[in-house]
């Protein structure tokens, strides 16, 4: 490729793009270690989006109407590091750059949302990004239904490459986004044909303007280093009424001895080879060494959308207290007031009533009573509606006709859903939530794990949570999912016991700022065990003793979900040969483990034996049978230690030894 002809052409595009090109270089040459390819390849293609397209203000970077970029191929973090340090944002000074890949740095190998304000979403697994962006462009349809063009009406630009377009994630993202015609939402596809192991066409041959336009997206081809085809595709995708993909025809490590080569995706580190590189884009400065011109004219760049800015807060200003106050509050993740009284009316009609619900009926109940106060909450389902019980009458659907719609189908796309739920709880003033069957967190786990390192309270209902929904079989009975979910790190995973305690577990997902909930809910009825009322929310201890032994105790009980009531018929039988039993229900095992060591004294003490009980695998069981002053050889364990089968429920509990009987037998083995 002819750079003195590029440079030529445009020599102030060419020094802006070149700084990006030149920071990535010295940073992971600094480092000797990460991906100088892209951020050079895309260099010309990101600088055109910020000088010319892209709304933002750097010294704002939270500003609530701003355009969201996304890096999708978030291996090319330097790209987007650079460009913030270029335009100015304070997080990113060139001590930041110059630490790239270090202990304590902001510019960690993979861009992380929580490091820094200008950084949307975490992407480091391909697809992952692209799929959030989805939610990002959703989001923002509702919110600007909802209040207005005037205060919502930004974009959403998306930086992907083929390896993103090559992850299973990302058909699920572009026909979702195609079947609702998201026209804010513009790809820009890095089509330098080259992967870590070679060319494209060793491993794929697809038709990628092909498959978009199919999934009902309008495309574009370019020349990705062609600063005015950038331009006016750009320009036209903003026009469209569909989403846009540009297609950027470009060079992976422009201008280095490894262009358009696999070794070109990752660390360029030779120093002559850095060198003359650099001399070939006529760049005669330092390592990190930024001309006083250039960055002038970057960080004009940055300030840019500054006088935008300042009359959206105008327009803002004008708007009526009650849309900015539930604005406001919705993107400060605060409840509103009528919340906590809500749910401890619900709780204690609930307890008088005392009804036998599964638990995916008895959250549709308490979502009919949230739902209505908290406009902020967008549900859904994978192809699972009825069964997941995640619809309520007063959301409508969010479809091309109705943008105010706050109920999503979301088709056969759990791995789409739940990555495009992130997306909305990134975009801020959305609170997600969106269900399927628990087996099938295997399908959204990766969303599911990336919401949990991006500190996001996205909800997953996960319906169907054991051997309990029967006759499907094992490849719909999950065993081991609890134990999965328990395993990730800043997760709350509820498995309520009745209609009250599935309540309090709602209300704690949907007033958490920074950690994921997942639901898992039964699909067979359950017996009221909250009978007496109680205005504290006992779910928020993760445990708690539901029923006191009666004289001297010797067994403690502890069971979570459906099992409660099954320890509960086991403390009966034991009782009536006086043995006493205390029933400790533990919906959280992750709240119950962060109380005091006092509290949790409190709920096991030492000296019973104790029976764990729940309809899954033992992992994560022993922490609080041997552990937390249990012993081995005074705790047992009543669950499943293999695949389940298919038969009715009732057969299945019985096969598998999951019985009030057998938990007292096993109690009784002990003492």
């Amino acid at each position: 490729m002819d750079l003195d002809a590029l440079a030529k052409a445009h020599p102030d595009h060419w020094s802006k793009a070149t700084a990006i090109r030149a920071l990535a270089l010295d940073a992971v040459a600094a480092a000797n270690s990460g991906h100088s390819g892209m951020p050079m390849g895309m260099a010309d293609v990101a600088t055109v989006l910020f000088e010319k397209h892209l709304k933002f203000d750097a010294a704002n970077p939270l500003w609530p109407d701003r355009d969201r970029f996304i890096l999708s191929a978030g291996h090319g973090s330097m790209l987007i590091y650079a460009l913030l340090h270029l335009v100015g944002d304070t997080q990113f000074p060139i001590e930041e750059l110059k630490n790239f890949r270090q202990m304590g740095a902001r510019t960690a190998g993979h861009p992380e949302n929580f490091l820094a304000d200008a950084i949307e979403t975490t992407t480091g697994p391909l697809g992952q990004g692209i799929a959030n962006s989805v939610g990002f462009a959703m989001a923002e349809e509702i919110q600007r239904a909802t209040y207005g063009r005037k205060i919502v009406d930004h974009h959403t630009y998306v930086i992907a490459g083929d390896g993103c377009l090559m992850e299973g994630i990302s058909q699920e993202a572009i026909t979702l986004a195609g079947r609702h015609k998201l026209s804010k939402l513009i790809v820009l596809w890095d089509n330098n044909n080259i992967t870590i192991d070679g060319p494209v066409s060793l491993s794929d041959r697809t038709d990628q303007i092909g498959r978009f336009t199919a999934a009902g997206w309008h495309c574009i081809e370019i020349d990705g280093h062609n600063p005015d085809e950038i331009d006016a595709a750009l320009t036209e995708a903003r026009k469209s009424d569909k989403p846009t993909m540009i297609a950027c025809k470009t060079h992976i490590a422009l201008g280095h001895a490894a262009q358009d080569t696999s070794k070109g995706h990752g660390a360029l580190t030779d120093a002559g080879q850095l060198a003359d590189a650099k001399a070939a884009y006529g760049w005669s400065y330092g390592p990190f060494e930024i001309p006083a011109d250039v960055k002038s004219a970057w960080e004009a760049i940055g300030k840019r959308g500054a006088d935008e800015r300042r009359t959206w807060e105008e327009r803002f200003d004008a708007m009526s207290r009650s849309k900015r106050e539930t604005f406001n509050r919705a993107l400060a993740l605060d409840p509103p007031k009528k919340l906590s009284a809500t749910i401890k009316a619900f709780k204690k009609q609930t307890s008088e009533a005392a009804p036998k619900l599964a638990t995916r009926a008895s959250s549709e109940k308490v979502l009919e009573v949230l739902n209505p106060i908290m406009p902020e909450t967008v549900g859904g389902s994978a192809d699972l509606t009825g069964s997941n019980n995640t619809k309520t009458g007063d959301l409508g659907v969010f479809d091309v006709d109705n943008r105010a719609g706050r109920y999503v189908y979301w088709g056969i796309r759990e791995h789409g859903m739940a990555a495009a739920m992130n997306g909305m709880a990134l975009h801020g003033g959305v609170r997600p939530y969106g269900g399927t069957f628990m087996c099938f967190t295997d399908y959204a786990r990766p969303a599911m794990r990336l919401a949990a390192l991006m500190q996001i309270p996205t909800v997953f209902v996960m319906t169907h949570d054991s051997i309990g929904l029967g006759e499907d079989g094992p490849t719909h009975q999950p065993v081991e999912h609890l134990a999965i979910s328990r395993a990730t790190p800043n997760t709350y995973v509820f498995r309520p016991a009745d209609t009250v305690e599935t309540a309090e577990a709602w209300e704690i997902a949907l007033t958490s700022r920074n950690t994921p909930s997942v639901l898992s809910l039964t699909r067979q009825g359950l017996p009221t065990v909250r009978k007496d009322h109680k205005n504290n929310n006992m779910v928020e201890k993760g445990a708690y003793v539901l029923a006191e032994a009666e004289g001297k105790r010797q067994v403690i009980l502890i069971a979570s979900g459906s099992e409660v009531s099954v320890a509960l018929e086991a403390r009966a039988l034991l009782q009536a040969e006086d043995i006493g039993v205390r029933v400790v229900s533990m919906p959280c095992m992750e709240l119950f483990a962060a109380q005091d060591d006092a509290y949790r004294k409190r709920i096991l003490p030492g000296g019973a034996v104790r029976v764990g009980i729940e309809a899954g695998v033992r992992q994560g069981w022993d922490q609080w049978l041997l552990g937390e002053r249990g012993k081995f050889g005074k705790a047992d364990f009543v669950g499943m230690d293999r695949f389940g089968a298919s038969a009715p429920a009732e057969e299945l509990f019985e096969k598998f030894g999951i019985t009030a009987q057998n938990v007292a037998d096993k109690a009784k083995a002990l003492l």
